[in-house]
């Protein structure tokens, strides 16, 4: 019997991200055991982040895994993070600054700019997600996917300005 995932439960995203990841759940055992001193099977392992018969993963595995991921450039790596949080009505998202060599003030625009564009794609998808007044799972994922690269374009530019005020 296939199993089905759910987009919106934290567990099944992040099943499906160390799934996904080069390697899957037999490296992620593998990584776990040598990071914890304490050995996990694979099976065991999918047990926990499936969730089944009272099996649960620790946050400790979970912050590890991510880890995991990370370090190889995953990119659903925080997804999970994302699907926790908005479960009590949080976000987060990751902020990379890049030095570009501009000034706070060039790069500051440069953000603005960047979050018009982000602004109108955004605006785009909502109206033909809405055009038959029913929003579909993948018109929703597809919407949340463009929300969180406008946060994270944002909070470049919040970050930039906080560069800005330690200078």
């Amino acid at each position: 019997m296939t199993c089905r995932y759910k987009d919106s439960d934290w567990r099944d995203v992040l099943y499906n991200s160390v799934r996904t990841a080069p390697g899957g759940v037999v490296d992620a055992a593998r990584f776990l055991t040598m990071r914890r001193g304490r050995s996990i099977h694979a099976e065991t392992l999918r047990a926990r982040l499936r969730g089944t018969d009272e099996n649960c993963v620790t946050l400790e595995m979970a912050a590890l895994l991510t880890e995991w991921m990370q370090d190889m450039k995953h990119p659903s790596a925080l997804d999970w993070l994302h699907t926790f949080n908005a479960r009590f009505g949080l976000t987060s998202n990751a902020v990379s600054v890049v030095d570009s060599g501009q000034s706070h003030a060039n790069q500051l625009v440069m953000g603005m700019l960047s979050l018009g564009v982000h602004g109108g794609k955004l605006s785009a998808e909502v109206m033909a997600a809405v055009e038959d007044n029913v929003i579909t799972a993948e018109e929703s994922v597809r919407l949340l996917e463009l929300v969180r690269d406008k946060r994270e374009v944002l909070g470049q530019v919040e970050a930039i300005a906080m560069q800005a005020i330690k200078v």
